[in-house]
């Protein structure tokens, strides 16, 4: 009988029951991806994991990641936790991993405490690009907030990505914690966009507030992502739209999120500038939940 091990963790967390969700099969060649993208409904995560052998063998393996609609190019929280899952399953790895992706390679490095690994940082594959501009009112309809409370001082809400696109928008404090998706709205906005976010519209509200770490909530409902509790990859995005707004050369913060789901995350962003663009990084560390097995003939 075939199985196919899979481990789940909590990515972007120093405690159990907080982060965000991950399940990580370690071991799919033979799945096809049908049965991937079921398997990622059936875990209802944000993000489910698939790890293959590589296609070139420089490289560590080929990483594949669902969430509960579609593939995705890239993610942050999916490549640190499969990062922190492979290393502890590889007594002795290297603190470097490379992982094969839709979007491009991405890089991992090991977190250690001591000889434990406890975490992982990762760079997004790509550097950063900037697209189109959108309304602040509209943006606003989406969060169910007061239009006055998207603040434009810095940038408009943008659409930008590092390997993956969100829509990022700069909200007042207090509206942060208000802030619920509108399906309707949601809809409304991604019709009438052109390009890739046509049918999918993830939206990644950000507040810096006068003391402490940057706060964010990321909704996606199109994609059946309500809330996700901690956005590496928007994170990062952030990051490096933040460095090319100033005259900067890097930029370095922490940032919490999943707060109001309960989830509290915390993740540390890295961005510089390069001759080939402006790159970053996310990362933070894990903790190890369940372990289990699917067994197609045991249906």
């Amino acid at each position: 009988m075939i199985g196919y091990e899979f481990e789940t963790v909590d990515v972007f967390t120093e405690t159990p029951f907080g982060g965000n969700q991950l399940a990580v099969f370690t071991s799919a060649e033979g799945l096809s991806d049908a049965e991937m993208q079921a398997l990622a409904a059936e875990m209802n995560y944000s993000e489910t994991t698939f790890v293959l052998p590589p296609k070139d063998p420089a490289h560590d393996a080929q990483v594949r990641i669902f969430h509960r609609t579609a593939e995705m190019p890239f993610a942050g929280h999916p490549n640190v936790g499969t990062a922190f899952v492979l290393g502890r399953r590889l007594p002795g790895t290297t603190d470097r991993l490379v992982f094969e992706e839709m979007a491009g390679l991405v890089e991992a490095r090991l977190l250690r405490v001591g000889e434990e690994v406890c975490g992982a940082e990762i760079d997004a594959p790509q550097p950063l690009t900037v697209f189109e501009e959108f309304a602040a009112e509209d943006i606003a309809a989406c969060a169910g907030i007061d239009p006055r409370a998207v603040l434009c001082h810095h940038h408009r809400p943008t659409r930008i990505g590092v390997g993956v696109d969100f829509v990022v928008a700069e909200i007042a404090d207090e509206a942060l914690s208000q802030a619920a998706p509108d399906l309707s709205a949601f809809r409304r906005v991604a019709d009438r966009a052109t390009g890739p976010i046509t049918g999918r519209l993830s939206l990644f509200l950000y507040c810096r507030p006068e003391a402490g770490p940057l706060r964010a909530r990321m909704f996606a409902p199109l994609a059946r992502t309500f809330e996700d509790p901690a956005t590496g990859s928007a994170q990062a995005a952030l990051g490096a739209f933040t460095l090319s707004l100033s005259g900067e050369d890097q930029l370095c913060y922490e940032a919490v999120q999943g707060v109001e789901m309960g989830r509290p995350s915390r993740l540390r962003v890295l961005a510089e500038r390069r001759g080939s663009g402006i790159h970053a990084s996310s990362g933070g560390t894990c903790m190890p939940m369940f372990r289990g097995s699917y067994s197609p003939q045991a249906r």
